[in-house]
Order: structure tokens, then C-alpha cells, then sequence
């Protein structure tokens, strides 16, 4: 069985207040966008773990995938051993997700591969012990995320006419570095009522409070989302803790497009 785990953006991030559990209190709207992974589950009598695409560093027990087989076979004894392959293809520490996404739709995957039959309500629950990101990827809508990210309010972004396009140019950001160059606020703005107005007006009120001090150890990125302005974006933004900035432009303007970035940039179109 074979399912297809998909990145997402953040439109807007604010960060409130820190927990007295050392996790964070956020706002957010988070939009899934179809650049995916593809991961691949086979019952067998003997577990394997196969990784292809992008490498993936760290220790395979660390993976979000294998740990949440590890959550489900905790609860449910018995469960049959499992062929696992991903392919890799969401860049990592990049803001997108893709680590959270792969959790949460094995989550999904497993429990239809071994008839489970958990609804949404408790694959959230195993989602939100695997990360703050991977409840989100269980509903995989447009949402608006409060707590650490984990309670989620379903919403409407209307991106008709638009397409997303993503770069990446191979920085990682560790949420534990970017956490530590902020510091929490009260928002000026209302993001919710932010994301209702016309894309048009957001580029000087719709902000991700990880950027200016994520921009200002990393001047590049700031470039990059500026050459996106330039080039015609309506928003530009970074997506998460970073590294990956992502502008929305005009379907109209996008035949006409053309960048100059170096060639190890991950640069995808999505709509």
C-alpha cells in the first residue's frame, strides 16, 4: 500500500508565548501544497526500512515513520511486521513539514493497511505525541493552528488563480537555533481576519516572526525573497523555522517567469 505524505506552507507565524513545558504558544495558517514524498508499506514476516531520494541523517529509530508503527504497536499487540520504503523528495529542515507529513501519514496508512479502524480524532491524538506539526497532516486542509500547533481550526485560503512557487537553497535551520533567536510578543495583527483580506494586501501585515531574526543569521534568504518580489510575487514569505521561501504569484505572469538561482537549489511549482 502506497500513500503520498505532502509538504505545507505557513501563511503567517506568530509566536506568543513560551510553556511552562518549554514548548511554544503559536498562531498559524498552515496550507498543505502538493510537493510530496512517497512512502510504501508491504506486510511481511520480516521489518525492513529502505530510504531512497534525498538522504535522510540521524538514526532510523529518530524517524518519525518508525516511530509512530512503534506508537500504534504499543496500543494494538500483535500487529504484523512491515516492509517500509520511503522515497524522499520534501527537502528537510526547510519549514515544509515533510518530516512531520511522513509521521502522520503512516499514521493514516497504517491504520488502513491493518483495518484499525481509528477515526481522525484519535490518528490526531497518535499525531500530536509524534509532533507539534504532524496532527495538521492527519486533516490536511487549510487550518488555523493555536497551542504549540496542535489544535486546529479548519479555515478557507482562497489561492485561485495563483501559483506557489518554493525554493530552498540547502540551509538547514534547526527549530531548536531558530527558537532560540526569538522572542515571544502579543501579534499586532489579527492573523485569522489577516487571511480573509485579498492576497494583495498582505505583504506588509501577514508576517512570520521567525523571519527578520532567521534573515539576519542568514542574509541569502532575505535575498531570495526579495528576487521573488521582484519577479512579480504577490506574497513572498518564509514557510516555518525556515529555509525554504515560497512567493505566490498571478497564474497569468508564470509562463513568463525565469530565475537566476545557483543550481543546488530545490526550486518546485506547486498550485
Amino acid at each position: 500500500m502506497i500513500t503520498f505524505p505532502n509538504a505545507k506552507i505557513n501563511l503567517g507565524l506568530h509566536i506568543t508565548q513560551k510553556r511552562k513545558d518549554g514548548y511554544h504558544e503559536i498562531e498559524s495558517c498552515m496550507v498543505p501544497i502538493p510537493l510530496c514524498d512517497a512512502l510504501e508499506m508491504i506486510l511481511d514476516k520480516k521489518p525492513s526500512w529502505n530510504v531512497t531520494g534525498l538522504e535522510v541523517p540521524g538514526d532510523p529509530k529518530d524517524n518519525l515513520i518508525l516511530k509512530a508503527e512503534k506508537l500504534l504497536k504499543k496500543d494494538f499487540q500483535g500487529l504484523p511486521s512491515l516492509q517500509i520504503h520511503l522515497h524522499k523528495h520534501i527537502p528537510m529542515g526547510a519549514g515544509l513539514g515533510g518530516g512531520s507529513a511522513d509521521g502522520a501519514f503512516a499514521l493514516k496508512l497504517m491504520n488502513n493497511l491493518f483495518d484499525l479502524h481509528l477515526d481522525d480524532f484519535f490518528l490526531e491524538e497518535y499525531a500530536a505525541e509524534l509532533g507539534s506539526d504532524c496532527p495538521f497532516f492527519i486533516i490536511n486542509t487549510p487550518a488555523f493552528a493555536t497551542g504549540r500547533g496542535e489544535i486546529l481550526t479548519p479555515t478557507t485560503v482562497d489561492l485561485n488563480g495563483y501559483k506557489i512557487i518554493i525554493v530552498n537553497p540547502g540551509i538547514a535551520i534547526s527549530t531548536k537555533l531558530a527558537f532560540s533567536l526569538i522572542t515571544p510578543k502579543t501579534p499586532e495583527t489579527n492573523l485569522a481576519a489577516v487571511i480573509q483580506q485579498p492576497i494583495s494586501t498582505w505583504k506588509d501585515v501577514l508576517i512570520n516572526d521567525f523571519e527578520q531574526p532567521i534573515f539576519n543569521s542568514f542574509p541569502e534568504l532575505a535575498n531570495i525573497k526579495e528576487t521573488l518580489y521582484q519577479k512579480g510575487a504577490v506574497y513572498a514569505s518564509m514557510t516555518g523555522t525556515g529555509s525554504t521561501i515560497y512567493g505566490i504569484f498571478p497564474t497569468s505572469i508564470m509562463d513568463s517567469l525565469s530565475f537566476n538561482f545557483p543550481s543546488h537549489y530545490f526550486i518546485a511549482t506547486t498550485s
